[in-house]
């Protein structure tokens, strides 16, 4: 399957947008399951757990609060590695997404949403170890 990154998700998401990375265009990365066979994976298996965070993570979370900037969906392994993320990131499998925060305040005000109205698996408030909150790391895995 070829990805049609125009491809709605759910309402407010597209494929183009989980699978979007500055990262992978600054160093020439091709951020596709296809382009990556070792990773074990294929496009339509991507896609459709990405589908599945959007229904039950980000959408009900948009229905809360407004516009959800997701800043990093899926990650082949080669872009995970490039940006340092965690050997088994729910990203390498479309199962995760960092949502940008302007702050602390919108940081926890999301995170409490997310917790009390979504069923995700995972839930983050990063970076980790500073005081000041820059997005929100959540995962799925239904």
């Amino acid at each position: 399957m070829k990805i049609d990154y125009e491809e709605n998700l759910t309402p407010h998401f597209t494929v183009g947008e989980m699978f979007r990375s500055g990262t992978a265009i600054r160093l020439g990365i091709d951020n596709e399951p296809a382009a990556h066979p070792s990773d074990g994976l294929t496009n339509e298996e991507v896609v459709e757990d990405l589908r599945k965070l959007c229904e039950h993570v980000l959408e009900p979370l948009r229905k809360r609060v407004g516009r959800v900037v997701v800043t990093s969906g899926y990650r082949c392994g080669e872009l995970n590695k490039a940006v340092g993320g965690a050997r088994h990131s729910r990203h390498l499998t479309g199962r995760a997404a960092d949502i940008y925060v302007s702050d602390t305040a919108m940081c926890r005000k999301y995170a409490a949403i997310l917790r009390a109205h979504t069923p995700c698996t995972e839930l983050l408030e990063e970076p980790l170890r500073s005081a000041r909150k820059r997005w929100i790391h959540v995962g799925y895995d239904g």
